[in-house]
C-alpha cells in the first residue's frame, strides 16, 4: 500500500480553501510541514495558530480575557488563544467571507492516540472545525523516544495522498479524522490502517518533582515515550503506530454511551415511585 502511495500524486483542488491550525504554536516546525501539505492541493491556504504552545489545552475556549490577533503575512495569523479559539476566530472573523472547505490541524510534535485525544489541542482544533460543519483532520508525528530525531518527512511525504483519498471517500459530519504517523522513514512504513482508539497504560504518566532557583519545589506532568504494556483492542491506534504503520482513526463527537442510556432508562423508568 505504501508503494502505491509513492507512485501517485494527488490532483490539485484549486477551488478548495484550507484552514490550518495547531497546538504547538505559530513557529512550530510541524506547522510549516502542514503548510507544505496543504499547498499540494490549493493556493488558498490560511493559517491561524496560537501565538505560543498550547499542548494539552484540549477543547478549551477563552472567555475571561481578550484575544489579540497578529497578522504575520497575507493569510497567516497568530492569535493569543487556544487552538479552539484560533479555528473560531478564523471561521467567524478572519475569513468569514467564505468558510474553509477543510480544516487541517498539526502536524503535531508527538502522537495523539488513545485517551491523549481528550487532552490534545491538535485534536481539539479539528473538533472545532467539525462542530462548525467543516470536514476536519488532525495529523500527528509520533516520536519513538526522548532524543530521537523527528521524522517530519514521513508525514510530509504520505499525508497528501491520504488526505486526497479521505476527501474522495468522505465521512459523516459529526466525525473528525485523527491520523498518526509512525516513527519510521516513509520507505519503512509498513501499511496504512483504519484503527480504533486505544488505551494507554496508567503507568506511563510521569510526575517529576524539581526545585526552582529560589528553592521552591514544583511538579511537571509528562508521559513516558518508551513502549509500555498497554491494554488495547486489536488494531488500535497505539499498537498500529508502534508497529510502524500509519493509524487513521475516525472520532465521533457524540460521547453518549447509548447502551447505558437504554440500561438506565429501564432501571429508572419507575423511580422515584409516587
Amino acid at each position: 500500500m505504501t508503494e502505491d502511495i509513492k507512485r501517485t500524486a494527488p490532483p490539485r483542488r484549486p477551488e478548495m480553501r484550507i484552514l490550518i491550525s495547531n497546538d504547538d504554536g505559530i513557529n512550530a516546525p510541524g506547522l510549516k510541514i502542514m503548510e507544505h501539505i496543504a499547498h499540494v492541493f490549493t493556493d488558498d491556504v490560511w493559517i491561524v495558530a496560537p501565538e505560543s504552545e498550547q499542548s494539552g489545552a484540549s477543547h478549551s475556549l477563552t472567555l475571561t480575557e481578550p484575544m489579540r490577533i497578529r497578522e504575520i503575512s497575507p493569510r497567516k495569523f497568530a492569535a493569543r488563544g487556544t487552538p479552539t479559539d484560533c479555528v473560531m476566530l478564523a471561521v467567524r472573523h478572519i475569513i468569514k467571507d467564505r468558510i474553509p472547505d477543510l480544516v487541517l490541524s498539526g502536524v503535531n510534535r508527538g502522537g495523539n492516540m488513545g485517551e491523549d485525544v481528550t487532552y490534545s489541542g491538535t485534536v481539539a482544533a479539528a473538533m472545532e472545525g467539525t462542530l462548525l460543519g467543516i470536514p476536519s483532520i488532525a495529523l500527528s508525528q509520533f516520536i519513538g523516544g526522548i532524543g530521537r530525531k523527528i521524522k517530519w518527512g514521513t508525514s510530509e511525504h504520505m499525508a497528501p495522498d491520504i488526505i486526497d483519498k479521505l476527501l474522495d471517500t468522505g465521512w459523516p459530519k459529526e466525525v473528525l479524522i485523527n491520523i498518526n504517523f509512525p516513527d519510521a522513514v516513509p520507505s519503512a512504513v509498513k501499511s496504512i490502517e483504519v484503527t480504533v482508539q486505544g488505551r494507554r497504560d496508567i503507568g506511563s504518566l510521569i510526575i517529576e518533582e524539581r526545585v526552582d532557583p529560589r528553592g521552591i519545589p514544583y511538579q511537571w506532568f509528562g508521559f513516558d515515550p518508551t513502549p509500555l504494556d498497554i491494554t488495547v483492542p486489536e488494531r488500535s491506534d497505539f499498537l498500529t503506530v508502534r508497529n510502524g504503520s500509519v493509524s487513521i482513526t475516525p472520532l465521533h463527537l457524540d460521547l453518549t454511551h447509548h447502551p447505558t442510556v437504554d440500561q438506565l432508562r429501564n432501571s429508572l423508568s419507575d423511580w422515584p415511585s409516587n
